[in-house]
């Protein structure tokens, strides 16, 4: 079956962004984002997952741990289990991405705040 944002299960986060569980098998989980302009997640980490962030559009900032890393479309970034980590678009368009987890991050998250 082919999947994507029209025929998966949609979700919002942050009050403004938008996400899609393009697949969720437990252990593993695929998921598509969209954060509009000058929006950011809070601060937090996982205590078991791993995840893989992968820019499709826009321009994204990645904090992982104090140090800050700018993504463009087609660059990627891991985060380790136990990495504090937050994702910015500080940008005038949206940015989209895919977040690959394993094992899948349900439960598995602690904030820290802003």
């Amino acid at each position: 079956m082919k999947l994507n944002k029209e025929n998966t299960e949609h979700y919002m986060w942050s009050g403004k962004c938008d996400g899609w569980k393009l697949l969720n098998l437990g252990g593993l989980s695929v998921t598509q984002e969209k954060m509009p302009p000058c929006t950011c997640e809070t601060r937090h980490f996982h205590k078991q997952a791993r995840q893989f962030f992968f820019i499709l559009f826009g321009t994204a900032v990645m904090e992982l741990d104090g140090e800050r890393f700018s993504l463009e479309p087609g660059e990627g970034i891991e985060i380790p289990p136990g990495m504090p980590h937050q994702i910015f678009n500080k940008s005038g368009e949206n940015v989209e991405f895919l977040v690959i987890a394993h094992p899948a991050t349900k439960d598995d998250r602690i904030d820290l705040g802003k």
